[in-house]
């Protein structure tokens, strides 16, 4: 991996639980990594379902190696939030290729 294909800046973010003003827990993102990554493949998927015709922005971001990146997690790019839907890891521990979905 060549860190001149690097050339976008992504963040990884979990789910984490906190408390509001009143005590109530409340659903936030925490940012886990600021990471370099290379944007492979930038497609869209209509389908269908009970909300009517959607189109899904589907991306492919291929980074070094960090362990802990699950399904759970999301990534914001260029201030936009998109699922993970698939992440594979390439070699043994060099990177991550992150499939992610994001709903419009």
């Amino acid at each position: 991996m060549r860190a001149g294909n690097l050339d976008r800046v992504i963040e990884i973010q979990r789910r984490t639980t906190g408390l509001d003003l009143y005590g109530t827990p409340v659903e936030t993102w925490t940012l886990v990594a600021t990471m370099r990554a290379q944007l492979l493949k930038n497609a869209t998927d209509n389908q269908e379902g009970q909300r009517g015709e959607t189109t899904n922005a589907l991306l492919t971001f291929r980074t070094r190696f960090l362990d802990g990146v699950t399904l759970e997690n999301r990534v914001t790019y260029q201030g936009q939030q998109f699922e993970i839907i698939g992440v594979s890891e390439i070699g043994r521990r060099v990177g991550l290729d992150l499939n992610c979905r994001r709903g419009g």
